[in-house]
């Protein structure tokens, strides 16, 4: 009988944890209107670095650590890509970060779906949206969101690892302009 209520117990104190930390991450993304980090992004074995600041909803400006230049900005509506030698542009809501990027829609799903916990580190949301695979990292003692894994739109496995993450700071709003075509 007392294996019954000590698993009972262990049950009760689990769910308990759960819905603490799932709190405390709505809690924290509430509280967070914009970040800075560095980031490593892997996109079928290629690592690119560089640092994105994140302006809720669904504004970003990525400046990357290499020599062609390259950026990914959204104004909210459009995403381009541009390096020395290219410029593409996207709707953003035909991707995958117009997900990442909506602050409203992450607190949804982190709401309405159970988290895995990763090596006692990491907490993780998986799903599918509008034929996107999402998975969501956040980090156990901070509740920060430190990365996610999608599939691109040409069907690449792209995983972005978040760091030296900075909320709230006082942002340009030229930051999040398009640029122009080279």
């Amino acid at each position: 009988m007392l294996r019954y209520f000590s698993i009972f117990f262990l049950l009760i104190y689990t769910c308990n944890s759960n819905a603490e930390i799932k709190d405390k991450i709505i809690q924290n993304l509430k509280k967070t209107n914009n970040l800075d980090f560095d980031f490593e992004q892997n996109i079928n074995g290629k690592i690119e670095n560089g640092n994105c600041t994140i302006e809720y909803p669904k504004k970003i400006f990525c400046k990357y650590d290499l020599n062609n230049q390259k950026i990914l900005v959204s104004n909210g509506r459009s995403l381009v890509i541009k390096t020395e030698n290219s410029y593409y542009i996207y709707p953003i809501d035909k991707t995958p970060l117009s997900l990442i990027l909506d602050k409203k829609f992450l607190l949804k799903k982190v709401n309405d779906l159970e988290e895995r916990i990763i090596d006692n580190k990491f907490i993780n949301y998986n799903f599918f949206e509008n034929e996107n695979e999402i998975n969501l990292f956040f980090d156990r003692k901070t509740f920060n969101l430190i990365g996610w894994q999608t599939v691109d739109i040409y069907q690449n496995l792209s995983i972005t690892y978040l760091s030296s993450i900075i909320k709230n700071q006082k942002l340009n709003k030229n930051l999040f302009v398009l640029p122009e075509r080279n």
